[in-house]
């Protein structure tokens, strides 16, 4: 009975076995975030002075990122042997997104999509290209609150291939923070898995004028 009580020692000093990394190329399917600007620009961007907050600027829905996910969580900062984008490439970004998020985004959503740097970025851009922003939201000229349903109805009602179930609206604070639309590895419209669904649980979210 007394060897026993060496057991808790040598289980203090066994190493404990290292997280498995996430893989390049293994996951279910993608999330395209939408961010609505001059709500990262009031939480965010206005104490970073970022060009896209300035006056004028026009911005309404941006792309966050085009993230790969499994049914459940997903993958970040995967190994992969694709060299990270040039100051050329993520330039090349900038009608879509600051260079400086597009070489975040590649770094740690795009190292696991299993594509070059530049294939990732041309996946980003075609998601985007595929998605409708309803007019009821270009150019908005005014503050306004609305029902997180609306504005998800909103984009169901522009982009026909859209499903309830997969396309989600999330807020921070009284704010709208982003539309999160569910897309197969072919970019094609899929139900979100349930862990990505999470919409707004506010009555009502603020939208604020474009800049």
């Amino acid at each position: 009975m007394r060897a026993l009580s060496v057991i808790p020692l040598l289980l203090s000093v066994w190493p404990a076995a290292a997280p498995a990394q996430d893989m390049a190329g293994d996951f279910d399917y993608y999330v395209l975030t939408l961010s609505w600007s001059p709500s990262w620009c009031r939480a965010t961007g206005d104490a970073r002075d970022a060009d896209e907050c300035e006056r004028g600027s026009g911005l309404d829905f941006v792309v966050h990122g085009l993230w790969p996910q499994y049914e459940q969580g997903y993958p970040e900062y995967c190994d992969t042997d694709e060299r990270d984008p040039s100051r050329r490439e993520t330039q090349a970004m900038a009608d879509l997104m600051a260079p400086g998020l597009a070489l975040h985004q590649w770094k740690k959503h795009g190292r696991c999509s299993g594509l070059s740097a530049a294939g990732y970025y041309d996946a980003m851009r075609e998601a985007a290209d595929r998605i409708a922003v309803p007019v009821l939201f270009d150019g908005l000229s005014r503050d306004i609150a609305l029902p997180p349903a609306v504005v998800e109805d909103a984009f169901l009602e522009a982009n026909p291939d859209l499903t309830f179930d997969g396309t989600t609206v999330t807020c921070q604070g009284d704010a709208l923070r982003e539309v999160r639309i569910c897309l197969t590895r072919d970019l094609d419209p899929r139900r979100c898995a349930p862990d990505v669904r999470r919409d707004c649980s506010r009555p009502r979210v603020l939208m604020e004028r474009v800049r």
